[in-house]
């Protein structure tokens, strides 16, 4: 069953990057005879020409966090899992990686600009205001629930790892492996910056490095362990101290060294999983198999527990994510070395995703039915350890879990740097800074909100709500409007191009009507909260809520107005 369902979907991944994939880049009409942004304005820190294999590994390990991983978990658990698989396998190709693809052509289009300076060019000052507004908000909800994860993770304190069975201290683990992996990408970025090694040379020595950092971790364990009170709120303010100064440093010193070895994580995460699915059930017949039902309700119970329309933007990144649009137009774009290799870096690399979101899927599907319920880090890191002994067997289990515990932190810790960088390019396009002065106050204002959360969030403890879960729902739903926006104005740049439009017209809609809807039952639901008494973390997203329906409808109703007002003579560019 799994082999033949893995199998299936690797086949619908492979036809929609040939098929439909070539079909949307042709409209696009790719021309490796212009000149790129990255080359034309290579500065050495933020543009600069990258080889398409090792740009890849970067901005998948950019967009690759938790979304994958836990999206489709937390969704099995409540409708099922085929539901789940067919939103991947399609929604994907037609939505995801299209949207992925778009949104980093476009950029390169523009100069490297971001998405929503792309929607001032033709939409209007109005719309730009508006998107730059949402996208600093949906960037706040990004960092502080990823800070919150990963400083959770580096005490051994969240519900994905209380139950395993670790022979050490798994966030001392995590955190000694977290910061040695980040000082061997800078040691790499120096290597690779002044000495120019060629690519299969700094990888045949620089990724078995990663793996041992990772086995170090378990043999120092302690090493790291904080003997403070509260360490989940000291690891959160070192987080955000780290990535103040990494979004600052140069793309070659750490960005880019270090998406390409997280990359490598991702990569040998999925070569596990794919060992394990096709091999695990002749090596443990029975044992590795699908126990979970294939669908269980339309209703999962409760105000959020339709399957229309919460499937959709609880699997979030594993079909779609606005997020990856800002990687795309923010980082990825100013590092594209020829417009062709858009293809497989915006669309190859959402696929890419897509599958690693269906080995999450397959570790929750081989849960026994009567096994207790686990956080979704735990089902993966359990699910891939099980996998990985298919290789190197029982014995030695503790080390596989504990791989696939780490692989999940590290996914989380990898975007972190990311968010920051790109909120900082938000809050100097916004104010038309330049200086180096400005990039440090913009870094600053992007961190201080989510700063001040974690600084004033409620301590950790065994069964009490994790703090970041207060905002991971809204998180997941205007990850997903983001995604429509970044869509409507790349539809009606195409219309000012006079270019063909139904292949991100169609799904601009579709998601822009489910994220809208969401958004509104949430909001409901937060209202109805609040008239039971005050809460700050309800009256919060009520009013977050509220606001960003309004930024989309301002952007909509702007860009009607622009399709509707201007010639049919495209835009200049420049």
């Amino acid at each position: 069953m799994l082999p033949a369902l893995a199998v299936s979907v690797a086949v619908v991944l492979a036809l929609g990057y040939f098929l439909y994939g070539r079909l949307v880049a042709r409209n696009y009409s790719l021309n490796d005879g212009t000149q790129t942004p990255a080359v034309r304005k290579n500065d050495g820190e933020d543009f600069v020409p990258t080889r398409p294999f090792y740009l890849l590994s970067q901005h998948f390990s950019a967009i690759a966090a938790a979304g994958p991983i836990a999206g489709p978990i937390l969704a099995a658990q409540m409708f099922g899992w085929l539901p789940c698989v067919l939103w991947i396998a399609f929604g994907v190709v037609f939505i995801g990686a299209v949207h992925d693809f778009s949104a980093l052509v476009a950029s390169v289009r523009h100069e490297g600009e971001s998405v929503a300076e792309i929607a001032r060019r033709h939409i209007g000052r109005r719309a730009f205001i508006a998107v730059m507004a949402f996208i600093w908000l949906a960037l706040i909800y990004v960092i502080v629930a990823f800070t919150d994860i990963t400083a959770s993770t580096f005490v051994g304190k969240t519900e994905e790892f209380e139950g395993g069975q670790f022979q050490f201290n798994p966030g001392g683990a995590v955190a000694f492996a977290a910061m040695a992996y980040l000082l061997l990408s800078v040691v790499m970025g120096v290597i690779e910056k002044r000495y120019k090694p060629r690519l299969w040379v700094t990888t045949i020595i620089f990724v078995p490095l990663t793996l041992f950092v990772v086995w170090l971790g378990s043999k120092y364990s302690t090493l790291l362990v904080l003997p403070v009170s509260n360490p989940q709120k000291v690891w959160g303010l070192g987080i955000l101290v780290y990535c103040f100064i990494a979004s600052l440093l140069p793309v070659w010193l750490l960005l880019q060294p270090r998406g390409y070895l997280g990359g490598f994580v991702l990569y040998i995460a999925i070569g596990v999983g794919v060992v394990g699915i096709l091999f695990g059930g002749l090596r443990y017949p029975g044992e590795i198999a699908v126990h979970q039902p294939a669908f269980k309700t339309f209703d999962a119970g409760g105000p959020l527990g339709s399957m229309f329309p919460f499937l959709f933007v609880t699997i979030a990144c594993g079909a779609c994510s606005g997020f990856h649009g800002l990687v795309c137009s923010g980082t990825t774009s100013k590092q594209i070395e020829k417009e062709s290799h858009t293809h497989p870096v915006g669309y190859g690399a959402m696929l890419l995703e897509a599958f690693v979101a269906l080995i999450a899927l397959t570790t929750f599907m081989i849960v026994l039915p009567d096994g207790k319920a686990a956080g979704p880090g735990k089902v993966y890191g359990d699910g891939i350890g099980r996998y990985m002994t298919v290789l190197i067997g029982k014995d030695n289990y503790l080390v596989a879990a504990t791989f696939g515990a780490m692989a999940f932190s590290t996914f989380v810790f990898d975007t972190l740097d990311v968010s920051a960088r790109l909120g900082r390019y938000v809050v100097q396009e916004l104010f038309g800074w330049k200086s180096r002065r400005s990039a440090v106050i913009a870094t600053a204002l992007t961190l201080l909100p989510p700063a001040y959360f974690i600084a004033t969030a409620r301590p950790a403890a065994p069964g009490v709500r994790p703090a970041y879960m207060d905002f991971w729902t809204l998180f997941g739903t205007s990850n997903q409007l983001l995604a429509a926006l970044t869509l409507l104005g790349v539809t009606v740049w195409l219309k000012r191009e006079k270019r063909r439009v139904w292949y991100t017209l169609v799904p601009m809609l579709f998601i822009m009507g489910i994220t809208v809807w969401a958004l509104g039952a949430q909001i409901r639901q937060n209202f109805v909260t609040l008239r039971d008494g005050f809460q700050w973390a309800a009256a919060l997203n009520a009013f977050l809520g509220a606001s960003l329906i309004a930024l989309a409808a301002t952007v909509l109703i702007e860009a009607a107005r622009a399709v509707l007002r201007r010639s049919r003579e495209p835009a200049p560019i420049g």
